[in-house]
Order: structure tokens, then C-alpha cells, then sequence
């Protein structure tokens, strides 16, 4: 009977009576990462009677990688393992040993399992018999062609069924004997080419560029001056997808009901809200730890950071150990990677003047000093926040809500017990409806809030100021597709300001606030900005006055530069300027200059090089207050990228990275630091080894070995003491070997 067994299968048998326990040797290969226990012990089948010769034995399952990876849009996943789209058939070759399937004489019966305790009813496994017509909407498998030994078919998925990793295994029967073989494991997606799957597109070139695309551009800087960021989403690199497998099954909702959880899997909107709350690690074993001090000596600061893949692979590799640290842009780059990874289509978006609204009252409220300065724990009003948009059908919800849904995986307040926000209709928020699931309120005051500044007199009263350089949600960006450009997506979330729908929408919103005519100003008050605002300039600043009145007016004019991370939090003074008497003619117009020097600002300015500038305009005959801010960006200095050698698949390639230090000081500690998916394995990183003096150019050579055809990103970070993060990029198409 051994002997016998051994002819049989390459899988291995150990018969013990009349129990068969086999173990998956052939395909272990293709299961890269370790996987869960429960997929991987080995099974044990009760065999009744024993194996005979007249019994249909397989040989051999052939998962077809390179065509099924073709088919599903998944060959760069399939290079070792099967990975396809729920709703799409796939293909396998079965190889018998003996004689062949006989239809008349055999049956064939598959079983599909996902998850530690699959069962029928919560759709975590599926029993199907061999058929011969090929059934939509369920698990099904057809014979596509038979010749001698060897079978090829076609095995289905429902459109809804679970995402997972799936155990699959055949039962043969001959008569009265039979046996059990296992066929493999595969990885089943979302799937956005598949009209019956609740995250179809149908734009093929959006389906590229939401679900495909391993690059893109994340916007930061201010409303005024907007920074494309290149950033390595990286969704189909090495280790993505186990890290995106193992972030599921280490959620809490998972380790609390696993059975529940799989079977919740099936739903876009279960999976993005999973998604939101494990990037972060604020209640689970999530991925990053976010801090905002600029204190990142124990980890590494976000600004570093160029791509998601070092990300998720630190954090599978040690044990599902948090990475320090993340911003909202990191976790919001981090979460569309892997809502990519597992088939929703996503993009990150920026928010420009982004409140973050604490008791839901749709109102930000500033408490300032008679200097202007914000007193106390005021809410927010981050220069810009990022978070991510995936696509879906809203079937919880009223008609018209689906499409792009808000998700946003930082940290700011609890949703359910969680710290996670979203999905929400962007749809809802344009229209005001605060209703549906989940967090409307908060994402709507992140685009619409009131903002009022308080200034508290020498009496100690409040006196109401005037402000209408802030507007909340301003330049709200995405990239665009098929193209490195930023697309404005605002009026996707908001109405023309003062316009009837507008109105109507803050009215459905309970946001009277809104509602109340701005009065004619008096005195108006902006700031302007002079050219070659680039970091280690000295520059001028302007605050624009206004008198529209047929009287002479006497102010006083604050001014006041200071340093500001990206989320609003301020830090030392880099400039001021004080007028106590400032005579404003009738109807006129008056500039007042602010000079803010490099030697002022270069030991306090953030990585965010984002820096403050507060005027504050009052008239103490009439008690009034006219406030005006606005947040400069200097421009970092750029990075030249040079291709040396033909881009050819699988051919070494070098690529000349080269940075001149703009700065007036020389640069100590400088780091090149490149990645791109499909040209570099990992992000590799070129130590400096000399100082870099004031205005000479520091250059090294990185080498690439590319794998893929096609058009590629290198993205590049540099590092030093003086200049951080800054980023450059290029596209680069490798062509055929």
C-alpha cells in the first residue's frame, strides 16, 4: 500500500489504518510569507476503503499563474502564488495519473474555504460539483478541455464573496471509493473591472490609475503655494500583500469574532473601516504611530518617509510592531496602498485649511491675546490634511450615496469606540446630509466649518474680530489620471461659496452660522508675498490695507512670522513689526513690509518649511479688529536625476542623483535615499561622506536592476543637518530585455 501511495501523488500520504493526513508540499513554495496556522496544517481525510488502482488519482494542480495573473490584472502578485478577482473565472489545469476523468464514471467536487472556522453559512465556504455549464453569480467549475490525463477548467467566484486568502481542495469519487486532494491555496481581491462587484469602475483609465497604479503624488504646502510630493504606493511589491492579509487578521474585530469578521470581508465598506482603524496603532496592533512634536529621535520622522512599502514591510517583519512615526499624509498613503492591495479603487486627497472640529458644533473658535496670539486649547485648522477617497457602492445607505467615499486612517477622534473615520459619502457632504454612515459631521466641518477669533481686550471682555483671509476647505487636490498633474476636486465637496445650493446645503446642515450676510468691510486687510520665497532666502512679506471709507483712519498694525507645522501648531518668532500709529487716508491703499531673514528662522522651521504670518489691524476709536493670516511654503531646492544606460528589463542601470546646497552653510550628515516600484527590490540609501559647502552640488550614482516593462517612478529623499526631506523624482520607461 506505501509503495503503492508513493507512484500516486508528488504530495506526500502517510497512511496510519484507514486515516490519510497529507501535507501540501508541492505548492508550499508558492506561499511566500508564512501564513496563519489554520492554512497550512496538515489535513487529515477518513478513506473508506482503502486506495485501489481502478480510482481516479491526481498527479498534479497546476494554478496557471502567468495566465490567471494576465486575466485578473494580478501578475505582478502572481510571480509565486495564485491571486485573482472575485466575480472573474480562472483557470486550472488538473493532471491525472493512470487514466483520465471520466465523466460518466467520476465526480469531482471542490471546496473553497477562507478563514479559521469557514462555513456555508457565513459564505466562508462553498461546496460545488464539476459542471458543465458555467454558472454566474456563485462558486462554480466547468471543464474548458480534456485531452488523455489532463483536465483544464474554469472555476468561478461570486462577485460578493469574501477577500481573503482560500484553502481550495477536490473530492473524487469512483463508485463507491473516493479521496481528497489539495489543490492549492489562492488570494482572492475586489474587483473593479467586474460590474456586479460593489467597487466596479468603469473607466478603464480611472480602474489604472485607482487600482493599478504603484505611484502618484501627495499635495502639501499651503492653499497658496501647493507641493506635489511623489510618493511609492507600491500595492503590488513584495510583501505588500502578505502585510495587507495579515493587517485583516490581527484586527479586532477578528481576534473577537473570526468567523464574523471573514464573512464581513465581503463588504467594501466593512473592509475600508477595518482598514481606517489598523493603519493606525492607537487601539490595536496597527501599523504607525503618529506624532506631531518634531521629536522623532527614537524613530523616524515622517517627513522621511517617500513610499509606503518600507512601511508595511517593517511593520510584518517585527511582528506586527508599530512603525514610528506617521502624519496624515504617511497614513493616508499607507491606507491607499493597501485598500489597492486588496482591490478597492483609492486615492489620497489634500484638504487645504482643514478644520479639525472637536464637539461637532460645525465652529472653530480662536482665543486670542491683544497681540493676536491663540490662548488656550483652541480647536484647529490644520494647513492641510490628507485622507483617502476609495470607490463603492453604498447599499446601507439611500440611493445616489455611492461613489467616492471618505476614509481617513490619522488619528484624530473616536468613531465607535475606534479611531477611525469613515467611509462617508463625498456626495453626502456636498449636499449637507449629516446623516448617513459614518463621521459626516466630522469630515463635513473638515471642508465647511465657521471659523470666529476672539480677542480678548485689556478688560478682560471679548471683542468678535473680523477675518476673511481663512476660509476653510480651500484647493481640495488629487492626482490626475494618466497624467503628473493635480486635478482640483473641491466642487466635489462643497457648492460655490455664497451660492443658493451652497446655502441650502449648511441649511440642511444646521449651520446657521453660514447663514448671516457678511457685512460690508471698512477695513480690509490681506498679505502678500514677494518672489524667490525658496529655503535659505531672506524675503519680504506684505500686509495689503484697505480704507474704503470717505474718512481718515488711525490704527495700530501688528505683524508677527512665526514658524508652523502642517496641523497649525505654532512655533518661535522669525519676524515682527509694530506700527502703533498707522494713519489710513480716505479711500486708500497702504503696503507694510515684513523682512524675515534665514538667520531667524533656520534653527525653529519645521520640516513642514511652512512658516506663519499674522497681521492684526485695530482702530481703537470705533473697537475694531481686522485679522489676517497666511501660511508661506518655502520651496525646497531641487533634485536632478540622470538615467545612465539603456532601461531594459532585467539590465543593470544606473541612475545619477545630484542636489547643490542653497543654503549659507555648509551640510553635514547627507543621505540620498531612492525606491521605485519595479526599478529597486527595497529603498536603498547613499551616505555622504564630506560636507557639502554653501552653494557647491553633492552627487552619487544609485544602481537599479528594473523588472518590469513599462513606465516607472524613482522617487529620491534627501537628508541632511540643515535640510531635510527634501523630495524629487523621475519617470522612467524600461523597455523590453
Amino acid at each position: 500500500m506505501a509503495e503503492d501511495s508513493a507512484s500516486v501523488s508528488k504530495t506526500q500520504r502517510t497512511f496510519q489504518d484507514d486515516t490519510l493526513t497529507f501535507q501540501d508540499d508541492l505548492l508550499a513554495p508558492c506561499l511566500g510569507s508564512p501564513y496563519p496556522s489554520f492554512y497550512t496544517e496538515p489535513v487529515t481525510v477518513l478513506r473508506f476503503p482503502p486506495l485501489f488502482p481502478g480510482e481516479l488519482v491526481l498527479e498534479r494542480c497546476e494554478l496557471e499563474l502567468e495566465a490567471n495573473g494576465r486575466d485578473h490584472h494580478t501578475a505582478d502578485l502572481c510571480r509565486d502564488r495564485l491571486v485573482v478577482r472575485r466575480g472573474q473565472s480562472f483557470w486550472l489545469t488538473l493532471y491525472f495519473e493512470g487514466r483520465g476523468y471520466e465523466a460518466s464514471v467520476d465526480t469531482l467536487t471542490f471546496t473553497v474555504t477562507t478563514g479559521p472556522v469557514p462555513s456555508q453559512e457565513a459564505c466562508t465556504q462553498a461546496r460545488f460539483p464539476l459542471s458543465e455549464v458555467e454558472e454566474q453569480g456563485t462558486w462554480a467549475a466547468t471543464v474548458v478541455d480534456q485531452q488523455e490525463g489532463v483536465l483544464w477548467l474554469r472555476v468561478s467566484s461570486p462577485a460578493n464573496a469574501p477577500v481573503g486568502l482560500y484553502n481550495m481542495t477536490l473530492d473524487t469519487s469512483t463508485g463507491y471509493q473516493g479521496s481528497s486532494f489539495m489543490l492549492g491555496h489562492f488570494v482572492l481581491l475586489f474587483n473593479a473591472w467586474c460590474p456586479a462587484d460593489a467597487v466596479y469602475l468603469e473607466s478603464e483609465e480611472e480602474r489604472r490609475e485607482y487600482v493599478l497604479m504603484q505611484q502618484g503624488f501627495i499635495y502639501q504646502g499651503s492653499a497658496k503655494f501647493i507641493n506635489s510630493v511623489p510618493w511609492n504606493f507600491g500595492q503590488f511589491e513584495d510583501g505588500v500583500l502578505d502585510a495587507c492579509l495579515t493587517l485583516l487578521d490581527v484586527n479586532p474585530k477578528f481576534l473577537k469574532n473570526a468567523s464574523k469578521d471573514c464573512s464581513r470581508r465581503s463588504r467594501p465598506v466593512y473592509v475600508g473601516r477595518v482598514v481606517s482603524a489598523m493603519v493606525n496603532c492607537n487601539d490595536d496592533k496597527g501599523v504607525l504611530e503618529g506624532r506631531w512634536d518634531n521629536n522623532y529621535m527614537d524613530g523616524i520622522s515622517p517627513m522621511f518617509w517617500s513610499g509606503s512599502v518600507d512601511i508595511l514591510r517593517r511593520w510584518k517583519d517585527f511582528g506586527c510592531q508599530r512603525v514610528k512615526y506617521g502624519q496624515c499624509w504617511v497614513f493616508a498613503a499607507v491606507g491607499c496602498t493597501v485598500l489597492r492591495c486588496l482591490g478597492i479603487p483609492s486615492r489620497v486627497v489634500t484638504n487645504y485649511n482643514s478644520a479639525h472640529d472637536k464637539n461637532s458644533n460645525l465652529l472653530i473658535e480662536y482665543f486670542r491675546n491683544e497681540f493676536g496670539e491663540i490662548q488656550g486649547k483652541s480647536e484647529m485648522i490644520w494647513n492641510f490634511h490628507c485622507w483617502v477617497e476609495s470607490w463603492m457602492t453604498r447599499p446601507d445607505l439611500q440611493p445616489g450615496y455611492e461613489g467616492w467615499q471618505a476614509l481617513d486612517p490619522t488619528p484624530q477622534e473616536i468613531s465607535e469606540g475606534t479611531y477611525c473615520c469613515g467611509p462617508v459619502p463625498v456626495r453626502a457632504i456636498k449636499e449637507g446630509d449629516l446623516t448617513p454612515k459614518y463621521d459626516a459631521p466630522f469630515v463635513f466641518a473638515e471642508v465647511n466649518a465657521d471659523v470666529v477669533d476672539w480677542i480678548q481686550q485689556e478688560d478682560g471682555s471679548m471683542h468678535k474680530s473680523v477675518n476673511h483671509s481663512l476660509i476653510v476647505g480651500q484647493k481640495i487636490s488629487t492626482k490626475r489620471v494618466g497624467r503628473d498633474e493635480r486635478e482640483d476636486i473641491t466642487h466635489t465637496y462643497k457648492y460655490p461659496e455664497g451660492s443658493a445650493e451652497e446655502r441650502e446645503a449648511f441649511t440642511r446642515a444646521n449651520h446657521l452660522n453660514k447663514l448671516v450676510e457678511k457685512e460690508e468691510l471698512e477695513l480690509a486687510m490681506r498679505i502678500r508675498v514677494a518672489e524667490g520665497m525658496s529655503m535659505g532666502s531672506d524675503f519680504d512679506v506684505f500686509t495689503h490695507i484697505s480704507n474704503n471709507t470717505a474718512e481718515e483712519r488711525t490704527c495700530s498694525l501688528l505683524l508677527c512670522a512665526r514658524t508652523v507645522s502642517y496641523n497649525g501648531v505654532l512655533g518661535p518668532e522669525c519676524g515682527t513689526e509694530h506700527l502703533p500709529d498707522l494713519f489710513l487716508e480716505p479711500f486708500s491703499e497702504k503696503n507694510v513690509p515684513l523682512r524675515i531673514l534665514y538667520e531667524k528662522y533656520c534653527d525653529c522651521l519645521t520640516e513642514s518649511n511652512l512658516i506663519k504670518v499674522r497681521a492684526l489691524l485695530i482702530e481703537p476709536a470705533s473697537n475694531n479688529y481686522v485679522l489676517a493670516e497666511r501660511d508661506l511654503y518655502l520651496e525646497n531646492p531641487e533634485i536632478k536625476i540622470r538615467i545612465l544606460g539603456e532601461p531594459k528589463q532585467n539590465r543593470k542601470l544606473v541612475a545619477e542623483v545630484s542636489l547643490r546646497n542653497p543654503l549659507t552653510v555648509r551640510l553635514l550628515g547627507c543621505v540620498f535615499t531612492v525606491e521605485g516600484a519595479g526599478l529597486t527590490q527595497e529603498h536603498k540609501s547613499v551616505e555622504v561622506a564630506d560636507p557639502v559647502e554653501a552653494g557647491e552640488e553633492v552627487k552619487v550614482r544609485v544602481d537599479l536592476l528594473p523588472q518590469f516593462v513599462g513606465r516607472h517612478k524613482l522617487v529620491v529623499n534627501f537628508d541632511s543637518d540643515r535640510l531635510k526631506s527634501v523630495k524629487g523624482f523621475r519617470n522612467v520607461i524600461i523597455g523590453p530585455p
